[in-house]
């Protein structure tokens, strides 16, 4: 990527996390502003020049959709100030879940992002545990989409949970979870449910055995934790000693936060890709802004991103 400068930028929806990504990068992050209208309309500008610089745009696509507007805004902002490349960091990728039509009459919501950042000026995409890996043949530019098994395992390795069982709370996570229980040798179950439609879950039966031993259910992602809750009190009725979850993407929305202080769950581990609104002892934050930070500088040393994988 030549010797241009590397500049880091924070939208609103990460600043915290942005601000961990340049200190682990070694710089300052640099300066924007963004204005808003009476009637709510974003403006964005940079407050110093990022002409020839390969400039870093780091934003989760949380709601509000203010977010991803806003996204797109500072995208074609940097696209038109000349900037050599720029690198959409987008902690957490909104509307993943929308990847394919399992029923007619539906937009592929995942695909449209795509376009929209595509359109607006991105040139490479950076992300972590999207939630479907088909996502990234939806793009027509690089797109790398980091692991937080590699902050996650550490973790749960040093809490010495044994004898372990790692839970995919359903068939479409069973890759995910698979991956975990090898690194962490345990044994794997799956948590068998069917959707009546969006986070409402009709049914449930678990396939493995969880009885004396320690659950851990790894996915990508938490809304309203509906699918956590009943999870881990079937678990527990099946005989697990406890019950922890992995989740990369807190969203936490509606009543998530009740149903994670009345669940039987001794612990939900999340990582910083989304700010929390608010505190809770069960949950356990672990940061991924040094992971990011390092496939950053690999991406502009032309250094291996793969090396931030476990395998």
């Amino acid at each position: 990527m030549g010797d241009a400068p590397i500049k880091i930028f924070a939208g609103s929806a990460s600043q915290e996390f942005a601000q961990r990504v340049a200190e682990a990068y070694g710089q300052p992050l640099g300066r924007l502003t963004l204005q808003r209208f009476s009637d709510g309309e974003m403006m964005p500008k940079y407050e110093e020049s990022i002409r020839g610089a390969h400039v870093c745009l780091i934003q989760s696509t949380h709601p509000p959709a203010d977010h991803l507007v806003e996204l797109l805004l500072l995208l074609d902002a940097a696209r038109r100030a000349s900037a050599e490349t720029i690198t959409a960091v987008i902690p957490y990728y909104g509307y993943a879940r929308q990847d394919r039509k399992e029923e007619g009459r539906v937009s592929i919501g995942a695909k449209l992002i795509a376009n929209l950042l595509q359109a607006a000026g991105a040139s490479r995409v950076l992300t972590i545990d999207l939630h479907a890996g088909q996502i990234q043949g939806f793009f027509d530019i690089p797109l790398d989409n980091l692991e937080a098994s590699i902050v996650h395992i550490p973790y749960i390795q040093q809490l010495k949970l044994e004898p372990l069982v790692v839970v995919s709370p359903d068939a479409g996570g069973t890759s995910r979870a698979r991956k975990y229980a090898r690194h962490l040798h345990a044994e794997l179950a799956l948590v068998d449910k069917y959707r009546t439609q969006p986070n409402q879950v009709r049914s449930m039966r678990l396939i493995g055995e969880v009885r004396g031993r320690h659950a851990l259910i790894v996915d990508d992602l938490v809304d309203t934790a509906g699918t956590l809750e009943r999870a881990a009190s079937l678990l527990m009725e099946e005989g697990a000693l406890s019950v922890r979850a992995c989740v990369t993407h807190a969203v936490l929305s509606g009543p998530a936060y009740e149903r994670i202080a009345r669940s039987p769950l001794t612990e939900l581990i999340v990582t910083d890709t989304i700010p929390l609104r608010q505190r809770s002892d069960k949950i356990t934050v672990l940061s991924v802004a040094p992971v990011f930070a390092r496939a950053l500088q690999n991406i502009h040393r032309h250094e291996s991103v793969s090396a931030l994988f476990f395998v």
